[in-house]
């Protein structure tokens, strides 16, 4: 699903059309939907399993919330205590405003060192950066060494999903991809595939001037960084080039290693399912001279690219406190029938419904994505730590409204319906005119016209028809049916309801009829 880019906002490309337009192409992508439905089911359900097994898993999480807030609550402090004793290790730190910046040091770096080559670990930050093209501009090879990632690179392609970045791409896509890297047939079987990455990786290993990683946390106390992984690629990116550079966005940081416990339980167990991720690596500074292993040289470059906007914001804070697990993106309705490019930008699912905007600034061009959710929650019921997404998208679209970015239809809409339902005598109205109406358009108890708002809809299922009564139409025949059933019952509802309807008479809250 390779498509053209174009560049706007804050230097972040974003693939041409609406959210509309690319979820359509996605739609009609059978293998995509395939794909990418098996993936995050099975990966759904494993966290499932994972989380039931482990058996007080809510209280975790709200362990897990307690620390990303107190952390993001005092992100000076922690930043600047991480610094102090990451230095103290050996560690180059650097800070970088946006991605320019970010990417201005790492080639100062890369050319100081004469450096032809990069093997890098999965890093969302640098797909943020876009690091791969500015290497290729300065004649620096930059292979992924991550299975997912190299299989993205060959297509050309940016991560569909933050844990899995080909999650849309079924074995057969694959073989074809590093088929024609190998310059011969490779047959659709994982053990080849996977066995014909590794050969040819391990050569580049041992090529490689400099390795680069992510930082999945970075520990305040102790001036560490913290890699999780299931291949033992970051651990031969972080040991065997004589340089390492490190990309953190500023947020990536717990203050002690107690708490990496919490987060070693939560993360492994959101993303894919596992109680413990196969490799966890605790990264303090440069190789020393008792050490069998290790860089000789190791930068840090903190980046911000938006992420310092969101702190004081009282809607949007929390979103600092994402651990990049991916559980939102498995629980996701919308993503899991449109996929990771169809949202237009790096960061894909409700995360990236939120995430993306935040870091642009909530410019026009980014807006749309906010409207690809059915805001039905389970983002945040799959969060490990309590990551209100659903609230937040909704602050989006208040915020777009606000901005006047509405178009003159909705505003149209909203207001006839304001309208509408602020009256029960219209609402009455409105059902008799609308069971005569549809009388034209139901066909076997559906209504499968495409015209009018009907279009979107109906485009991919049909609309029942209007029932033949209304709940409120319905609810004489069923009090009488219940009455004398449950007394208490009854005495103790009609006591409710009257105070509730006398509440909302003295708040000023009722409306006429």
């Amino acid at each position: 699903m390779h498509r053209r880019a174009v560049s706007v906002g804050n230097d972040q490309p974003k693939i041409g059309g609406t959210v509309k337009e690319r979820s359509k192409v996605a739609l009609n992508n059978d293998f995509l939907r395939n794909a990418v439905k098996f993936t995050t089911e099975r990966l759904k359900n494993g966290k499932i399993a994972a989380t039931e097994e482990h058996g007080n898993w809510e209280e975790w999480r709200e362990r897990g919330r307690q620390i990303r807030l107190h952390t993001i609550a005092h992100l000076d402090y922690y930043l600047s205590k991480f610094v102090e004793n990451a230095r103290a290790q050996g560690v180059h730190v650097h800070f970088a405003a946006d991605a320019a910046d970010a990417v201005r040091l790492t080639m100062q770096i890369a050319e100081h060192k004469k450096a032809k080559s990069v093997v890098k670990s999965k890093s969302m930050v640098s797909e943020e950066l876009h690091i791969n093209h500015a290497f290729e501009q300065i004649g620096v090879e930059a292979i992924e060494t991550d299975l997912g990632e190299y299989i993205i690179q060959l297509a050309g392609e940016t991560p569909s999903h933050i844990i899995i970045p080909a999650i849309h791409k079924n074995r057969y896509q694959i073989a074809e991809l590093l088929s024609e890297d190998a310059g011969e047939e490779l047959a659709p079987d994982t053990g080849i595939l996977a066995g014909y990455v590794r050969r040819k990786l391990r050569e580049k290993f041992l090529e490689a001037d400099i390795g680069m990683t992510g930082c999945n946390f970075a520990i305040a106390e102790t001036g560490s960084i913290v890699l999780f992984e299931n291949e033992g690629n970051a651990r031969m990116v972080s040991t065997i080039p004589n340089t390492q550079i490190t990309f953190m966005g500023m947020e990536r940081i717990i203050p002690t290693l107690d708490d990496l416990e919490v987060m070693a339980t939560l993360l492994p167990r959101s993303a894919t399912g596992q109680k413990l991720t196969v490799y966890m690596s605790v990264i303090s500074g440069p190789q020393r001279e008792q050490d069998g292993d290790g860089p000789e040289e190791m930068h840090v470059i903190i980046l911000d690219n938006g992420r310092s906007l969101q702190l004081g914001d009282p809607q949007f804070q929390e979103l600092l406190n994402c651990i990049r697990c991916g559980a939102c993106l498995n629980a996701c309705p919308v993503y899991r029938h449109i996929g990771g490019h169809a949202y237009g930008g790096v960061y894909s699912g409700p995360i990236g419904a939120v995430l993306t905007p935040a870091l642009n600034k909530n410019v026009d061009q980014w807006d749309d994505i906010a409207n690809a959710s059915s805001l039905c929650g389970a983002c945040y019921e799959a969060c490990p730590v309590k990551i209100p997404l659903h609230d937040m998208l909704i602050y989006l679209r208040q915020r777009k409204v606000e901005r006047g970015g509405t178009d003159f239809a909705e505003k149209i809409g909203m207001k006839g319906f304001n309208f509408l339902m602020s009256d029960a005598k219209r609402v009455k109205a409105l059902i008799k005119l609308g069971r005569i109406g549809q009388k034209l358009l139901v066909r076997d108890g559906h209504i499968k016209a495409k015209i009018g708002p009907l279009k979107g809809w109906n485009t991919y299922r049909y609309a029942p028809s209007m029932a033949k009564k209304t709940f409120r139409e319905s609810w004489k025949d069923i009090e009488q049916g219940l009455e004398g059933t449950f007394p208490e019952l009854d005495s103790v509802m009609k006591a409710r309801m009257e105070k509730l309807v006398a509440d909302r008479k003295e708040g000023g809250g009722h409306h006429h009829g």
